[in-house]
């Protein structure tokens, strides 16, 4: 992916110009004559609590700019973030089975969790098949005025799924089941807006899909503990 003015969208060549170790200047983006990417300055809490926000350029920055190829191994970093990304998708349906069963909390069963081994084969399953649910849906309805690879796709729905590292502090602390559904909101609502970024298209759309593939994925995951 090319990297992008945070404001407006548009194509940049180049970010900042570096006259020397630690003295750079911003560049403007031709089309809306903002500073392309002003994150480049700011501190990473900032960066976050606009993630945190749902603040589009704050993605921008993320997935085009930050993401580039040209700076990570996109390859790897998609493999590593699917392996944890599945991780912590069973942690919160081994959480919701504990709460079923046994009415406790999952920091004081979490021993016991263990013999649950199929619920790691029913997430790996539900979320594959959520996965192609959403790029095929994206493919289908969400317009895009240039042609978009389905790694890119997979790694910015991936990537704004960051609410679900929420789950590591269910581990240590008490939280009742409900807090698993609210993180589940703020994962859809930030799937929509890297969904809207990455396709440019509107937000409606992109809810509208995020929505259809978590249906999905929630409507097959007690078919499998039934046929499993």
């Amino acid at each position: 992916m090319e990297q992008r003015c945070i404001h407006c969208g548009s194509p940049m060549k180049s970010l900042f110009i570096q006259y020397s170790p630690g003295n750079i200047r911003l560049m403007k983006c031709d089309n809306c004559k903002a500073i392309a990417d002003e994150y480049i300055e700011c501190e990473i809490m900032i960066l976050l609590i606009d993630l945190i926000l749902h603040k589009q350029k704050a993605y921008r920055h993320l997935l085009y700019n930050t993401m580039n190829s040209d700076i990570v191994e996109v390859q790897g970093l998609l493999w590593k973030s699917s392996v944890v990304y599945l991780l912590l998708d069973a942690c919160r349906s081994l959480f919701l089975k504990t709460n079923i069963e046994e009415g406790g909390f999952l920091g004081s069963s979490f021993s016991s969790m263990w013999p649950y081994r199929k619920v790691l084969v029913d997430v790996l399953v539900v979320n594959l098949i959520a996965l192609v649910v959403l790029l095929s849906l994206t493919r289908a309805f969400l317009s895009s005025s240039e042609i978009i690879r389905y790694k890119d796709l997979l790694l910015a729905v991936i990537i704004s799924s960051y609410w679900k590292t929420f789950v590591i502090a269910m581990m240590v602390w008490k939280f009742p089941p409900s807090v698993i559904y609210i993180l589940d909101m703020l994962v859809l609502s930030s799937n929509a807006v890297a969904l809207k970024v990455m396709t440019q298209s509107t937000m409606s759309r992109s809810i509208s899909v995020c929505f259809s593939a978590y249906v999905v994925k929630f409507l097959l995951g007690p078919l499998l503990e039934i046929l499993l």
